[in-house]
This record gives C-alpha cells, sequence and structure tokens, in this order.
C-alpha cells in the first residue's frame, strides 16, 4: 500500500463503517478536473460498443493494442477509493460511477428521492430489454441514498427485494422514486418504484442498517 493510500484512509474521526463521514461528500465537484464527465461519457459509449460487437481478428487485435495502452496511461493517475471523484461528482450521472447505471437526481430530501435513470445498450438483458441485476444495482444504490438521506447515516443494504412488473427498456429515460416507511432503531425500511411514462417496469422494498461506530 502505498504512502498516498494509507494517508487516505478513514481515522478514528471517519470511522462510518470504513466511508467517509457524509458531511464530506460532495464537497469538491471539480475532483478529476473539467472534462472527468466527457470521460466517463466516453468509457460508457465503449462498454454500449463493447457489449454487441463481433469483431474480425484484425480489429481485435487493433482494440487489444489501443486498450493496453490507453490502460498503462490510466494507470498513472489510479488513486485509492478514498481519493476517487466519486465521492464528490453529484454534477454527473451516477456520480461518475461507471458500476452504476446513470441517474440523475431531481429531488433528495427526508421525504424520499426523485431521479431518472437509463439503461443502455451495456445493461441489455435480452430482446433489448434491461437485464434484471442491473435494475436491482440502480435500487440499491438509489435505495442506499434514500436511506442516507432520511436518517443523515451511513447504511448497508440487509436485504433488497425486487418485482418486475412489465419489460424495462433500454435507452430510455425512466423515473425512479425512493422513500422510507418507517425505521426501527437501527433498521431503514425503504421502498422505490420504476416507472417507464405511467407503466410500473419494477418496484422494491428493502432494509438497510445503519451502522454503528468502526462497523464496516
Amino acid at each position: 500500500m502505498s504512502e498516498q493510500q494509507v494517508e487516505a484512509l478513514p481515522t478514528q474521526e471517519h470511522h462510518e463503517g470504513g466511508f467517509r463521514p457524509i458531511e464530506q461528500l460532495a464537497r469538491d465537484t471539480t475532483k478529476g478536473g473539467p472534462h472527468y464527465g466527457e470521460l466517463i461519457e466516453q468509457m460508457r459509449t465503449l462498454m454500449d460498443k463493447v457489449r454487441l460487437v463481433s469483431p474480425d481478428d484484425e480489429l481485435a487485435l487493433e482494440a487489444i493494442a489501443t486498450l493496453k495502452e490507453l490502460n498503462d496511461k490510466l494507470d498513472e493517475a489510479v488513486v485509492d477509493e478514498w481519493s476517487a471523484p466519486t465521492w464528490h461528482r453529484t454534477d454527473l450521472p451516477s456520480r461518475g460511477n461507471i458500476t452504476l447505471p446513470p441517474f440523475l437526481v431531481d429531488s433528495a430530501s427526508r421525504d424520499g428521492v426523485h431521479a431518472r435513470i437509463t439503461f443502455r445498450t451495456f445493461h441489455l438483458g435480452g430482446n433489448s430489454a434491461a437485464h434484471g441485476g442491473h435494475i436491482a444495482l440502480g435500487f440499491d444504490d438509489l435505495l442506499g441514498m434514500t436511506a442516507a438521506v432520511h436518517t443523515r447515516a451511513v447504511t448497508r443494504t440487509a436485504f433488497l427485494h425486487v418485482d418486475y412488473r412489465a419489460i424495462t427498456p433500454l435507452n430510455t429515460e425512466l423515473r425512479v422514486h425512493g422513500w422510507v416507511e418507517r425505521v426501527e432503531g437501527r433498521k431503514v425500511f425503504v421502498r422505490a418504484t420504476l416507472h417507464d411514462g405511467d407503466r410500473l417496469c419494477a418496484e422494491a422494498h428493502g432494509l438497510f442498517l445503519m451502522l454503528k461506530p468502526g462497523q464496516q
């Protein structure tokens, strides 16, 4: 572990389950620089292309060489998770986190979270529909945000149940609404819906636990 990584790890002050305190999040939306959003968009586009690409040998070898060169360049800029821009870039879809389906938050308060989410070609499950696992991933992140905003505490997912009500289309802006049903001690019970216009595509309910000091 590098000296930089050691310095960036949480201290006793920052013990919220190994996370940065909520008050520190989104403090610096310039992290990663002014072109970070475009970099993430280009990476998402690459993921979309690779999901359906069927290259010949020449193209595959050329792409492999290009990607190796790019990986070598990016390796020079890799930081630990605590220093990554995704802790701060609330100005970007999904905070610039390419592991998540891109979503934009319209409002977030104790009353709930309203967001717009788009499942891209990369998230294809089959027959032009979004993969159920990616839908669950979107719910998990947004419900975690819902629980955190409501309680002002760091939480972990205890369970997440998803009911798939209709086909969820790709490359279509969908509406997500998440809210807290009730809080019992450290237990936060949450619900969410996913709509394409007036059509309910999926809904979820789950349990998130507020972490104790030092708990991971």
